[in-house]
């Protein structure tokens, strides 16, 4: 197939590297963001020496001078599909959560998916092509304690979802978000060990009775089905799914 650009938030680890790499031996050119830019590099390197296509940037999905920097070094190079993947994670309760938490997730992972959506429209409308997948979670569609601004945000992403799918009804453009359950990331690593603290139990039981127990599978979720998943979502046969979201959770949200 024709080499094809894809742009990735939050590519520097976890699922977005995963995502990134996966793609680059699909044939994507491969444009790494993340905050952290030795990170991104660090990615883009590990392509590149796999045989594959990419290029790294320093990327803050919640500073619009940040996002208008990566738009102006990438000039007229077209993106044809955004992973809006940034994000992070605190667990607390909400009666002890800490406003600036809220406020930066809320920031990162629906400010920021607005505001690099609403980037890459315009070029897509004049290539009259563009795929956009968020990476929600399956606190899109279902809620657990202590997550009240990650499970606000994800939540967030299904709405911004629905109103770009009707914005860009008139050109071949998609905009989906796939709600998988648990991957095993360190974002997720990290969130064990809170989850552990806030519920007094050990980490094994988190795994076993919060995190796998809701799922009748009882199996984390692996890159390469969120990349086939992704891959199905920006290919020619999937360009009236648009609008949707798509659960990769073992089973849990049909009980």
């Amino acid at each position: 197939m024709k080499k094809r650009t894809m742009l990735i938030s939050g590519a520097g680890s976890g699922i977005g590297r995963g995502l990134a790499e996966l793609a680059s031996r699909d044939n994507w050119r491969v444009c790494v963001t993340d905050l952290d830019a030795e990170s991104a590099e660090g990615t883009a390197k590990a392509i590149i020496a796999g045989g594959g296509e990419a290029e790294a940037f320093e990327l803050d999905v919640t500073s619009q001078q940040s996002i208008q920097r990566v738009m102006d070094l990438l000039g007229d190079r077209p993106i044809d599909v955004l992973v809006n993947n940034a994000g992070l994670q605190y667990v607390s309760k909400l009666d002890d959560y800490p406003q600036e938490k809220w406020d930066l997730l809320l920031r990162v992972m629906l400010s920021g998916a607005g505001a690099m959506t609403r980037a890459v429209l315009p070029g897509m409308k004049r290539n009259g092509f563009g795929r956009i997948v968020n990476i929600g979670s399956i606190h899109s569609l279902v809620a657990s304690p202590y997550k009240s601004a990650y499970v606000a945000a994800k939540h967030g992403l299904l709405g911004l979802s629905k109103v770009v799918a009707l914005e860009t009804a008139a050109w071949d453009i998609t905009i989906n978000t796939i709600c998988p359950s648990y991957v095993r990331t360190p974002l997720v690593e990290k969130q064990i060990a809170d989850q552990a603290r806030q519920h007094g139990i050990g980490e094994d039981e988190v795994v076993r009775e919060i995190m796998l127990r809701p799922m009748p599978k009882k199996a984390f979720i692996s890159m390469e089905e969120l990349y086939a998943t992704v891959a199905f979502l920006v290919s020619d046969g999937a360009r009236n799914i648009t609008g949707q979201a798509i659960a990769i959770d073992g089973g849990w949200t049909a009980q």
